[in-house]
């Protein structure tokens, strides 16, 4: 049996900022560096095999620091990246609000229905998160496999390993350094733990 553990990475500078990031390279904070610490010290107990992380540094460098605790490389893959946000990255929540009105209101409304310039939708990410997730399923069979990502790209793959449609992206919450974790059974794929964040203790 499969177990994926999904975790979303640590604090951002941009996180701080309320800018939206997408595939803009933003570091960690020195919080989100101890979070880092924290999610490798609650994933010790937990026989990972193999770690995967987007190729963006604060996924990439929350995997390095929980890679170093569990004495595993880490592989970086640029299809685990955040979604694109085309025209909204960099910009401020506020900001959107301003420019884009209507679109912002189908994003928090409707946003499987959000089309923006240079921009990916949510469905366009989810086949892009389940086709690799898929891929390094098969290749490493009964291994416990943990994937550093983001809160759009995980919330897309759970969504779809879990059979539930792309409209109910909304409904679901990932914060930093969340851990997901979900079993593939002889009979389906069955989600275990969503967004457990007790690791995580306020220095």
């Amino acid at each position: 049996m499969n177990r994926l553990y999904l975790l979303r990475h640590g604090e951002s500078e941009w996180n701080i900022l309320n800018k939206i990031q997408g595939q803009k390279n933003t570091n960690l904070t020195d919080r989100g560096i101890i979070q880092a610490k924290q999610a490798a010290k609650r994933l010790m107990h937990e026989k990972i095999d193999i770690i995967f992380s987007s190729d963006l540094n604060r996924a990439f460098d929350t995997a390095k620091v929980i890679g170093e605790f569990l004495n595993l490389d880490v592989n970086s893959l640029k299809e685990l990246r955040e979604i694109s946000f085309g025209v909204w990255e960099g910009l401020t929540t506020n900001e959107i609000k301003e420019k884009y009105r209507n679109e912002h209101i189908v994003w928090m409304t409707k946003p499987h229905d959000l089309i923006l310039p240079n921009a990916e939708s949510l469905i366009d990410l989810q086949e892009r998160l389940l086709g690799i997730v898929n891929n390094l399923i098969k290749k490493n069979s009964n291994k416990n496999i943990l994937i550093v990502s983001h809160g759009a790209s995980i919330k897309a793959l759970i969504l779809g390993i879990l059979g539930i449609d792309i409209s109910m992206y909304n409904k679901l919450s990932i914060s930093n350094t969340g851990l997901s974790i979900i079993e593939y059974r002889d009979y389906s794929p069955v989600l275990k733990l969503l967004n457990d964040t007790s690791h995580f203790r306020e220095v």
